[in-house]
């Protein structure tokens, strides 16, 4: 079948319009709590703590409090892209349309990691007000940034496809990534803990993006770059893998 560029950029400006509707709630919700941690972490507790590995505290939480906004961002906003039309009913409408499977995760993830990207940014230039901000590497940054933002925002598609009401499609994001984000040293070094909280770390999944992030930051990290990008990597695939199994048996749509 011809490729639906028409259907697909209907419902990518579908999904952004309604992000636009909401557009205060957006941002204005991630840039105070990103000023929060910085007054908290960055004023009070970095007058504890100089530096980490020659940055300041302050500049150093910056990757940590971007990866946190980056994996929540994506993951509620396509988990909620894709449940709504189900739980309204209009998810017939899109499949009875003639485009691909393909083509629908493709607009819902595109415009969830755009979402997600837009959200990242306006972060990003936050933190500008509060601390000195280098980014040593700054392309594999925006590749790290692209990579996470679609990665995550297809595992929200995924969480979205599942869920069958509104509390199923908040457990991941509240119970598993925002715990995984703060014990995966968004806020600190490895160095920092006991050496056997080290070694439990090493099993948190976050923590090798978040260093991987600061590496393009500030050319520091615990792990060798190759090992973020690839774990990443390979997340991405499973996530394809997962949604496209799902979706050609109709799991959670048709039935």
């Amino acid at each position: 079948m011809k490729f639906n560029f028409e259907g697909l950029k209907s419902i990518y400006l579908h999904e952004m319009d309604r992000f636009r509707r909401t557009l205060g709630q957006s941002l204005l919700s991630p840039v105070i709590s990103t000023c929060l941690y910085f007054i908290v972490f960055g004023s009070v507790i970095g007058g504890y703590v100089e530096n980490i590995d020659g940055v300041s505290y302050g500049s150093y939480i910056v990757p940590g409090l971007l990866m946190l906004t980056l994996l929540t961002q994506s993951i509620s906003n396509t988990s909620f892209g894709i449940f709504f039309p189900k739980f309204n009913g209009t998810i017939y409408e899109i499949l009875a349309a003639p485009i691909s499977t393909f083509e629908v995760v493709l607009a819902f993830v595109g415009a969830g990691a755009t979402k997600t990207l837009i959200v990242g940014l306006i972060i990003f230039v936050t933190s500008m007000f509060f601390v000195e901000v280098n980014v040593e590497f700054p392309f594999l940054m925006i590749f790290l940034l692209i990579l996470v933002s679609f990665t995550f925002a297809l595992f929200g598609f995924l969480i979205g496809l599942v869920s069958t009401n509104f509390e199923q499609m908040s457990i991941i994001p509240s119970l598993v990534i925002t715990p995984m984000v703060f014990l995966g040293g968004s806020l600190y070094s490895l160095d920092m803990l006991p050496e056997f909280w080290q070694v439990v770390t090493y099993f948190n999944p976050v923590v090798y993006l978040i260093n991987g992030l600061r590496y393009s930051f500030y050319g520091i990290s615990d792990f060798n770059i190759w090992i973020s990008i690839g774990l990443m990597v390979l997340f991405l695939i499973m996530c394809v893998t997962v949604v496209t199994v799902l979706l050609k048996k109709g799991y959670n749509i048709k039935s």
